[in-house]
């Protein structure tokens, strides 16, 4: 058994731990259903593995902890003499590449919240000068909050999507947009809170300026937050019609033909479904969305890797040019 202990890894954290248990019952269940008679118990090596198991990862976590202060210390300390220099790395960004390699584990994104971590990266790197510094910031702020809703909330209450709205709308450096934007992404997905703070910064028109940028990133990220809300959040869809984001959709779709056009076509899909304005938009003559829907059908037929858009294009094809042209005509599938 020694042996068996030292080729075993033990696992990292917690989810390492759960996973073990699970395993463990799995095959005492397994033992059970094979055998009429009650499964043995564990045996005390068993017991003494498993419990070293748990020391391991108790000391393992100290030790993030502990590394986790440290990177702190580093971005606190008072801006050194190179400040500004995009070429110099004064040891702050390798100090936000292991906070968010870290952050991975959930309990570690706790911890830095706890620590005053996410507050000093929004008060201060935010807005940093250094551009390697600013996007580093958001991308740690991303992967706190992702699928975190206490995270989340604390990241909405110290005024963070503001910041990060303006950052991916107008910053100069283009990984910063494209990061910005995707902390965005992890603030608003899934969490009423943040949706709700995310219309009343006109958080729609971000995302349209970030699908109609040159930066073919951001472009994508735009579109695909903009599908995932529409798709979530039906009742959004009438007050993105009445700003006028058909229009502006096809507008994106009549450039050449990016990655991103297929969550553009899917979110129009959703304006038109059940959504009397947004058809009637979409059958505009001026418009010209019939034309347009047939030549990129055409272009993407034969190619499996344009499948699934080529069954948006199909799909909005029906819905607004199959049949009676009537406002009240509806989906038809």
């Amino acid at each position: 058994m020694a042996e068996e202990r030292q080729g075993r890894r033990y696992p990292r954290n917690l989810q390492g731990v759960l996973q073990l248990a699970v395993e463990a019952g799995s095959a005492a269940e397994g033992q059970s259903q094979e055998s009429t008679t009650t499964t043995e118990p564990m045996s005390e090596e068993r017991k003494r593995w498993l419990r070293e198991a748990l020391s391991d990862i108790c000391k393992g976590q100290m030790d993030e902890v502990e590394q986790m202060k440290r990177c702190l210390e580093v971005l606190r300390t008072e801006e050194p003499n190179n400040q500004g220099r995009e070429d110099e790395d004064d040891g702050r960004e390798t100090a936000f590449e292991t906070l968010t390699e870290l952050c991975e584990n959930l309990d570690n994104a706790r911890d830095l919240m706890t620590l005053g971590g996410l507050e000093l990266c929004v008060s201060r790197f935010l807005g940093h000068e250094q551009g390697g510094l600013r996007w580093r910031a958001a991308e740690l702020i991303a992967s706190c909050a992702q699928n975190m809703p206490q995270v989340q909330i604390y990241l909405l209450d110290i005024g963070t999507l503001p910041k990060l709205l303006e950052m991916a709308d107008s910053d100069p450096h283009p990984t910063v947009r494209v990061k910005a934007l995707y902390a965005v992404s992890c603030l608003v997905r899934e969490q009423d809170a943040g949706l709700e703070a995310f219309l009343s910064l006109d958080g729609f028109s971000v995302l349209m300026r970030g699908m109609q940028s040159e930066n073919e990133k951001l472009g994508i990220k735009a579109a695909f937050l903009l599908l995932n809300l529409l798709t979530s959040h039906p009742g959004q869809r009438a007050a993105v019609v009445s700003m006028g984001m058909v229009q502006q959709l096809v507008s994106v779709l009549q450039t050449p033909h990016s990655p991103f056009h297929e969550h553009v076509l899917g979110a129009l899909c959703l304006l038109v479904e059940d959504c009397p304005q947004g058809l009637k938009d979409c059958r505009e003559p001026a418009l010209g969305l019939d034309q347009l829907l047939k030549q990129r059908s055409k272009e993407l037929q034969g190619q499996e890797e344009w499948e699934e858009e080529l069954d948006f294009c199909e799909r909005l094809k029906t819905a607004c040019f199959t049949g009676q042209p009537s406002e009240d005509n509806g989906m038809d599938r």
